[in-house]
């Protein structure tokens, strides 16, 4: 089934800032919780093992249980981000829980094709421009940043810009809101279209391929 999505072209938004490097899927969202074939509740499962202590009560400490990030739509983390091994639960869980764009200086490949299938920006900026985003939050934990897919940008406070790559076609279906069946799907009347005003195609292989040869 085709993923429906609202179309996505820029955020504004302060930031959840997680600079660890190499923040790894099963970090994201441990395996113990794959066992869902939808998104539901996957937000609450979001940085679980940081997310929680042993008693099962929220850790204080944990950037996500601050007050203040709820309702943050960018995430700001280190290096390698989403290494480890393959899981589409990863961008769903950050999708469910707000985050809409991820703010990195490397992704791992197979992370982020998965985060830009399900609609989810991997934003690639040069290790000093993310040292000196960095920089900024720390020094205002309210700053806010915009990540302009339609521009291909990040808009800094000071209004500075920093340009990012993401694939054209990817690119196109996030801001479109869907995927690569509903692209397909919406070719659909083309395709009739298509075939109406071509003969129909004459199979030249034998009906019966044992009793010809």
């Amino acid at each position: 089934m085709s993923a429906v999505r609202e179309p996505f072209s820029s955020v504004t938004s302060a930031v959840v800032p997680l600079p660890r490097n190499d923040i790894d899927t099963d970090q994201i969202i441990p395996a113990r919780f794959l066992k869902t074939v939808n998104r539901t509740g996957l937000g609450d499962q979001l940085f679980n093992d940081w997310r929680y202590l042993a008693n099962g009560e929220t850790n204080p400490d944990f950037v996500l249980n601050r007050p203040e990030m709820a309702g943050r739509a960018i995430l700001l983390a280190g290096d390698n981000f989403g290494c480890g091994s393959s899981r589409e639960h990863a961008p769903w869980a950050l999708g469910a829980w707000g985050i809409r764009a991820v703010v990195s200086s490397s992704f791992a490949d197979i992370f982020r094709n998965n985060a830009l299938k399900n609609g989810l920006l991997p934003v690639a900026v040069a290790p000093a421009e993310l040292a000196r985003i960095g920089a900024w939050v720390e020094a205002d934990p309210s700053v806010e940043l915009t990540v302009d897919l339609e521009a291909q940008e990040v808009r800094l406070p000071d209004g500075g810009r920093i340009g990012f790559e993401v694939d054209a076609f990817a690119r196109r279906m996030i801001l479109a809101g869907t995927d690569e069946l509903g692209y397909l799907l919406s070719l659909e009347p083309a395709i009739e279209a298509y075939e109406a005003s071509h003969p129909a195609r004459v199979s030249t292989l034998p009906s019966d391929p044992v009793a010809s040869a």
